[in-house]
């Protein structure tokens, strides 16, 4: 047995254990904010060992490979990032700071373990571990909406999880073992005699894994949820989350269902998912008001992007999906943490109220500015190049069709993002004081805006890194 592979998740899960004491001993959120950022740290540098290996550990429960490792690098650096525009937001909350961490830790833990689930256990195990964080995190405020969003979250979290788990047992019984690589192996011939319970057990992954991807039709916890949650919670739901939906998508329907009698229909499937969830995110994105329900159907509309490079079967619609994963993190890492400096000092989340905030915090207005530019797939930014691969991977595998209704949606978007940068530079200050983001929140704006600048600029060493990830669960 492996240990050193499963290092990462360890140190995250004692690091959220310390601060829980810690919090038993006195509210001391600095200490507490500084405690997690070294967690991190050393968790990451565990797992810079594991760069290039292969391996197993728990009997083949948790694997190692490019790609769970790209992913692991990504929740840490995207958690990492929350934790530090979330300090002063905390600050604000001392008696919530040890649970508000310790959450943050066990979360990012579960979608790591999720990344490299080897079998359906492991994998639903780690799903409930993220769900449950995530749940109380969003009803961390306790008022009546961060209530309302963590029972959404609860409830229909745990709707998906009774679907997944249907799912998995019909594909026990297909093959015969929880393993993945041992699915893909045997599910072909269970194709020929079991043709619609295979089919079942498709459709019924697409519902569990769904609902983290916020993709139509398991959408309807997004907008509600992203509202009454913290800023900073919703940032990691945006990021962190629909990051661990499209690991756990990407393992399984490639992993174990990607031979090609099987995966000519869930491409299919997932073909209409996302022109659906593209159609209906920038739709409804039109009509509101407040930004970060905003941010929540522009989520479900970035979750069909996302699907195009999912339904494309051959390695370089995967590589795209993971490219394209990569570059909305940064982007909307940078939109949410430039968020909630403004809607902190500006004390509301209404888009009418950002007025003129250009002029109060240029810094934060410019990163906005910045990554909503990036979300509507404005060159040179990350989302520019991010939309053109995946795109040009959809048109080299016969979805022309899916493409134009893509490209549709990025301009119906670039409306509504360009609304609140009109509101944003060109409207008129509610006050003439101006504010700057603290010393954490500058440099995590700071990442944010150049990662998703670096990565428009110089696209191929992130797109190399993306389709060597992808490839190691590829067929």
């Amino acid at each position: 047995m492996n240990l050193a592979l499963v290092a990462p998740e360890m140190v995250l899960l004692v690091s959220a254990c310390v601060l829980l004491l810690l919090d038993l001993t006195g509210r001391r959120p600095g200490l507490a904010a500084g405690l997690t950022l070294c967690g991190l740290l050393v968790a990451g540098a565990a797992a810079v060992p594991l760069v290039g290996a292969r391996g197993t550990a728990f009997g083949g429960m948790v694997v190692a490979d490019d790609f769970a490792l790209v992913f692991k690098a990504l929740f840490l650096g995207s958690t990492l990032v929350v934790v530090l525009f979330s300090w002063e937001y905390v600050e604000r909350l001392p008696r919530l700071a040890g649970e508000y961490y310790a959450l943050l830790l066990l979360a990012c833990a579960g979608t790591m373990l999720l990344a490299g689930s080897g079998e359906l256990i492991t994998l639903y195990l780690s799903l409930e571990v993220t769900t449950i964080s995530l749940a109380a995190l969003a009803a961390l405020l306790k008022d009546e909406r961060s209530t309302e969003a963590g029972i959404k979250y609860l409830l229909l979290g745990g709707l998906s999880s009774a679907v997944l788990l249907y799912g998995m047992a019909i594909v026990l019984a297909l093959a015969g073992t929880t393993n993945l690589q041992e699915i893909g192996a045997m599910l072909p011939g269970a194709w020929q005699e079991n043709r619609l319970a295979v089919l079942l057990a498709m459709v019924l992954f697409t519902g569990g894994f769904g609902f983290k991807l916020a993709m139509v039709p398991f959408q309807m916890w997004a907008p509600d949820v992203y509202e009454g949650a913290p800023t900073p919670v919703t940032a990691f739901l945006s990021v962190v989350s629909k990051a661990g939906g499209v690991a756990v998508v990407l393992r399984v329907f490639h992993s174990a269902l990607g031979s090609d009698p099987i995966a000519a229909d869930w491409a299919t499937v997932f073909a209409v998912l996302s022109a659906l969830s593209m159609t209906l995110g920038n739709a409804v994105a039109i009509q509101q008001r407040n930004i970060k329900r905003m941010m929540g159907y522009s989520s479900i509309a970035h979750a069909g992007y996302l699907l195009v490079g999912i339904a494309v079967v051959p390695q370089v619609g995967p590589g795209g999906a993971v490219f394209y994963l990569l570059a909305y993190a940064l982007t909307n890492l940078g939109a949410f943490a430039a968020i909630t400096v403004l809607g902190h000092r500006l004390n509301s989340d209404l888009i009418a109220d950002y007025s003129g905030a250009w002029e109060r915090s240029p810094l934060a207005a410019l990163a906005l500015g910045l990554c909503l530019l990036s979300l509507t797939g404005i060159p040179p930014t990350a989302g520019f190049f991010a939309k053109l691969f995946i795109f040009n991977a959809g048109m080299q595998h016969g979805l022309g069709w899916l493409v134009l209704i893509g490209v549709v949606n990025s301009v119906v978007s670039a409306y509504y993002y360009v609304g609140v940068l009109r509101v944003v530079f060109l409207g008129l200050p509610s006050s003439d004081r101006g504010f700057q983001p603290s010393l954490p929140a500058t440099v995590a704006i700071g990442i944010a805006a150049a990662g998703t600048v670096l990565l428009g600029v110089f696209p191929g060493p992130a797109l190399d890194v993306a389709t060597v990830a992808a490839s190691s669960v590829v067929p």
